[in-house]
């Protein structure tokens, strides 16, 4: 039950009870009319191909192009940018690309010798690859960024990046065609929605398929991954953006709503959640929220985010608050304590942590290095950020000598027929037959 009669007529609900508060929060289900269409549109390209892409471009994006390909002239339009601009984005590109490149150095080739035979991992980039950046309410040039740069470091030698063109325009965003040339990414296609993830998937005329797609993007975008995959890779099914702030009595609470109302002006849909052992905290950073709120750009996706998604939970303590960060899973944690080093060590399931009052999620959003592209919707139990590894394969190497086989011959057999695979064990036995 809410804490108080006094927040319930207020914006964000406040729960006394972790058990009250994951009791309603039963994650939801892609409508199988979505699924429907997604799968519509997806037979549709793969029957009609570029035809199919600019009918859906003016139909969903309300712009009229010929040709979904980005041309030379639109890449220099975009590239008329202040120096100013250009400037950040090549420091950010520098931090990211420094982080992703020590990342290589556990993804090595090696070998384990014994005699003349050996076994081993050998690691190889992908080919191609398909890089979605949403477009919509808000343009993301950081989002390129993460996507290209580590797929580079990896030594990936094609990639096409799709975005939806703004209605106003009929161009992608500037900022987002400036960042992909200033990376020297050249393949480029206005294009978006679950149209643009069939295109990379199973071609058209412009578009070549890929390998695999990564990058988030709607609900659309999401099940249009989920419906291709299998066709050709996937890097995860992002959903909204979501942060959970986990706070002791010493945080600041302006600075906690600033950082939960980041979250939650992404869109209607983004969660935002602080979880305190102190309710005091909690009451004033509620009051900060909505004092932030009357001033933001945003407000309306932000309210509505926080009417639907937002929470604050109150913990019995910061021992409990690390158990219910866990259960969440959440795509973003800070945790404003006095020690957060000392709670590291605790938290078992997040995409991405940021330590102590100084180190807001927009840190990690634009400029410190590792990805923003993180698992979300509770994936955090089991998924990561993007990463280098995500664009390379691993393939084994096995390699035996004569000897070697003669030693484990038999053993071999016996295990072949333990299966009841008789083909198997004589593929061994005929090396040595008559010997």
């Amino acid at each position: 039950m809410k804490i108080t009669e006094k927040l319930t007529d207020t914006l964000i609900p406040i729960y006394d009870s972790r058990d009250d508060y994951f009791g309603l929060d039963d994650p939801a289900e892609v409508s199988q009319e979505i699924i429907d269409q997604v799968k519509n549109i997806i037979n549709t390209v793969k029957e009609q191909g570029d035809d199919a892409l600019i009918d859906y471009t003016r139909q969903f994006d309300k712009v009229e192009r010929d040709s979904v390909t980005v041309t030379l002239e639109e890449v220099n339009k975009a590239r008329d940018i202040s120096p100013e601009t250009v400037s950040l984005i090549q420091e950010a590109a520098g931090n990211i690309r420094q982080f992703h490149q020590q990342e290589m150095a556990y993804l090595k080739t090696w070998k384990r010798q014994y005699g003349g035979s050996y076994a081993g991992r050998m690691s190889t980039p992908i080919n191609r690859v398909g890089i979605y950046v949403p477009g919509g309410t808000a343009a993301y040039p950081s989002s390129v960024l993460m996507n290209i740069i580590p797929a580079q470091v990896a030594g990936v030698k094609e990639i096409a990046l799709v975005s939806p063109p703004h209605p106003a325009t009929g161009y992608i965003n500037p900022f987002i065609i400036a960042t992909a040339a200033l990376t020297g990414v050249k393949e480029m296609y206005a294009v978006g929605g679950a149209q643009a993830v069939a295109a990379l998937a199973y071609g058209t005329e412009s578009i070549s398929p890929v390998d695999k797609i990564t990058g988030p993007g709607n609900i659309y975008v999401m099940e249009a991954k989920h419906q291709v995959f299998g066709k050709t890779g996937i890097e995860s099914l992002a959903g909204p953006s979501e942060i959970v702030i986990l706070a002791d009595s010493e945080a600041e609470p302006a600075w906690i709503a600033s950082d939960l109302l980041s979250q939650a002006e992404h869109d209607v849909y983004a969660r935002a959640i602080l979880v305190s052992p102190d309710k005091d905290i909690l009451e004033r950073s509620k009051e900060e929220v909505l004092t932030q709120l009357e001033t933001l750009p945003r407000q309306e996706i932000a309210r509505t985010s926080l009417m639907k998604k937002g929470a604050f939970i109150l913990a019995e303590d910061l021992e409990q608050g690390v158990e219910i960060v866990n259960r969440l899973a959440p795509e973003h944690l800070e945790l404003m304590v006095k020690d957060p080093d000392s709670l590291l060590e605790a938290i078992t399931s997040a995409g991405a942590v940021f330590m102590g009052d100084h180190t807001p999620e927009s840190v990690g959003d634009y400029w410190a290095g590792p990805n923003h592209i993180l698992p979300t919707g509770g994936n955090a139990r089991y998924g990561s950020a993007l990463s280098v590894e995500d664009f390379c394969k691993w393939t084994s190497v096995i390699k035996y000598s004569r000897k070697k086989l003669e030693e484990n011959a038999r053993k071999i057999a016996a295990f072949a027929r333990l299966e009841g695979l008789e083909a198997h064990a004589r593929s061994v036995e005929r090396r040595f037959k008559g010997k």
